[in-house]
């Protein structure tokens, strides 16, 4: 059990390093509790939609990174004070679509703080392209899948 709980603590320190070093906190980080209690809040995934598809939070809307097109928020009818909270494995990718939608007028914006990553190492649920909850996270690569300590982790 200690060892558990050291190898976490380990992977969460290395967490907030990278993220100090890639992120320049342009979009306000909201934990994983917080963002967990947050009334209202839409959720959107900045991944791959490969990624997105093995394991995704509740009722997240797959707005991609590379892919990401600013139409398709359109097609959801979001209002521009609507809370969002973006998120990608650890939270850099997000960051960079955060800044887009701020750019878009959005005023409302949240980086998850450690991604699909923290919440799911906090034990939240996860759901498949089916709507199941799943275990399986993809984990991107070996590098960034040092941060995923909970669930099973999926490579391509």
């Amino acid at each position: 059990m200690l060892l558990i709980i050291a190898v976490s603590g380990h992977a969460q320190k290395k967490m907030d390093r990278t993220l100090r070093l890639l992120n320049a906190e342009s979009v306000p980080y909201i934990q994983v509790t917080d963002a967990r209690d947050k009334d209202g809040v839409l959720f959107m995934d900045t991944r791959k939609k490969s990624e997105y598809d093995i394991s995704h939070l509740e009722d997240a809307i797959w707005v991609g990174y590379e892919d990401f097109d600013p139409q398709q928020l359109k097609d959801h009818e979001i209002d521009l004070s609507t809370p969002i909270v973006v998120y990608c494995s650890i939270g850099v990718r997000s960051e960079d679509i955060g800044e887009k939608l701020q750019a878009l007028g959005y005023t409302n914006v949240s980086n998850l703080y450690g991604g699909i990553f923290a919440w799911k190492n906090s034990g939240l649920p996860v759901f498949d392209a089916e709507g199941t909850q799943t275990d399986k996270v993809h984990a991107y690569n070996r590098f960034w899948g040092r941060f995923l300590t909970e669930g099973e982790k999926v490579y391509e």
